[in-house]
């Protein structure tokens, strides 16, 4: 019933009302010659009449915008007030208009409807007052009064709807903008999340694999302290060289999320002979055949994503692979590029196929963000994971199927 409204914009409400009131009820009142007010009653009721009737309009006004249900109401009051007096049409139901655009415009959905319905039923009742109260009744046939009262009826029905198509007007104008509005924060919340996706993969890329190089060089270190502190040493300082690497990685992503107009630089191909290293430091033997090689210089986002599959498939390699050796094969061919990494996993590994935590996410993420596909599940003892990415457009990519 009652809308949530400013002070200021009430306060402007009903100095709007107080002054059309303070205009139309003088000219009201100068509108029809003395002894002519109506018809029905005498000139004094008359008068009280009209001001009863213009304040009951003119306060609808005042609250039009707070509560157009009540505005709606009050307004009839108004109106019926003025016609059981036998009163015509008169300047001070100017704020009827004001009435039934506020019901168009703000007004709930029965509001909206019953503004609509009011404009209808007033036009007619304005036509029967003006020809049968007033006694203005049109002289001639039958016919041609008849054409005379529906032509009037038809007008003050169009002079009541014409406010109340601009207030379904401006409520089309408030939708239009509570939608957009809600599409903007939509859109803004959806652009967080996708950045909060973006933060965890490159932390998990990041940080994971550097502290499972670390893990297992500091495993390592412990071990051959007692046989051989040449070994332990060498893989010390292993530690301390990828711990700088993860330690410089995470200031460049800090410094992307502190500054978002560059993305500094990024891993590419090239990186990945540091990455086998520091995968056979930590004890793993990679055996990779790259067969054909890259045709020119293949995209950045490529080149990226290949580093980061190749990455946390090291990673996890290293976490739970048996045999002490991982595959690993990239086929640069003309239109992809495709990745199988493949490590023999203990029976206890309780990875389920094609599943898995976030480094399986993450990677199939990246593929797909590049239009390409991955999937990573255990076949026989051993856990593979194997990636086909469009070295093109996604659409391109896209076309290529999924193994």
């Amino acid at each position: 019933m009652i809308r949530p409204l400013s002070r200021t914009a009430l306060v402007l409400d009903i100095v709007g009302a107080f002054v059309l009131f303070a205009l139309t009820v003088p000219v009201s009142l100068a509108f029809y010659a003395p002894g002519n007010l109506s018809p029905i009653v005498s000139d004094a009721v008359g008068i009280g009449i009209l001001f009863l009737a213009g304040t009951l309009q003119c306060g609808a006004v005042a609250v039009g915008r707070l509560a157009p249900g009540i505005s709606l109401v009050v307004a009839w009051a108004g109106a019926i007030a003025q016609m059981a007096a036998g009163l015509g049409p008169l300047p001070i139901n100017l704020a009827i208009l004001g009435v039934l655009y506020a019901t168009a415009a703000w007004g709930s959905t029965k509001v909206f409807w019953a503004g609509l319905g009011s404009a209808f039923v007033g036009g007619v009742l304005a036509s029967v007052q003006i020809f049968f109260v007033n006694g203005l009744a049109p002289a001639g046939s039958i016919v041609s009064s008849i054409a005379t009262i529906t032509l009037v009826a038809v007008m003050s029905i169009l002079a009541l709807g014409a406010p109340w198509l601009g207030g379904f007007g401006w409520r089309m104008v408030l939708r239009w903008r509570a939608t957009r509005e809600a599409q903007t924060l939509a859109e803004a919340a959806t652009a967080e999340e996708q950045e909060r996706v973006r933060i965890a993969r490159d932390m998990h890329d990041i940080v994971a694999h550097s502290l499972a190089v670390i893990i297992a060089q500091s495993d390592g270190a412990r071990y051959a302290a007692a046989s051989d502190p040449a070994i332990a040493t060498e893989a010390l300082g292993t530690v301390s060289q990828t711990a700088r690497a993860a330690l410089s990685d995470v200031r460049m992503l800090l410094t992307q999320l502190r500054h978002r107009q560059g993305d500094g630089p990024q891993p590419t191909i090239a990186d990945l002979d540091q990455l086998f290293q520091q995968v056979q430091q930590a004890g793993l033997e990679p055996r990779v055949t790259v067969d054909p090689t890259p045709p020119g210089e293949p995209p950045a986002a490529v080149q990226l994503a290949v580093y980061r599959i190749m990455q946390e498939a090291l990673t996890n390699a290293i976490r739970h692979g048996a045999g002490g050796v991982v595959d690993v094969r990239l086929s640069w061919l003309a239109d992809r590029v495709e990745i199988e990494v493949r490590n023999a996993v203990t029976d206890a590994d309780a990875r389920p196929s094609g599943g898995g935590g976030h480094g399986i996410v993450g990677m199939r993420e990246r593929a797909q963000l590049i239009g390409g596909t991955l999937c990573a599940e255990r076949e026989g003892v051993d856990f593979v994971v194997r990636g086909r990415l469009p070295i093109g457009s996604p659409a391109e990519g896209a076309t290529g199927g999924e193994e």
